[in-house]
């Protein structure tokens, strides 16, 4: 007796490997975040409670930049004219201070769950 070979469609076999790798859950909510003359722009994000949240810096300036926050428990340094994705979330509604390690005095901003 011979094996039968099953074809399966891409989008078929795809959509079965996101329901048991746990990925069918809502879409991350997107927030894009620019720094541009070692300034956060904008210093104030608003993103919903309880969802994770893709959070997408993009460095203008000629420098490199660290986006860190404490409340939030991340750190990342973003090379000049390069793009980082930091992952934040679910949080619980608050405010969540962050900063430019390398430019303190004017690189601030705050996250605000809602």
């Amino acid at each position: 007796m011979r094996a039968q070979r099953f074809s399966l469609p891409l989008a078929v076999l795809a959509a079965g490997i996101g329901l048991f790798s746990g990925s069918g859950h809502a879409a991350d909510a997107e927030v894009q975040l620019v720094i541009k003359n070692h300034r956060f722009e904008p210093a104030e994000l608003k993103v919903p409670v309880g969802q994770r949240v893709k959070l997408i810096v993009h460095n203008q300036d000629g420098t490199s930049e660290e986006f860190e926050s404490h409340s939030l428990n991340r750190e990342k340094v973003i090379p000049a004219g390069a793009k980082a994705t930091i992952f934040i979330g679910p949080l619980k509604a608050g405010r969540y201070d962050f900063f430019g390690e390398y430019n303190e005095a004017t690189a601030k901003g705050v996250v605000i769950a809602e």
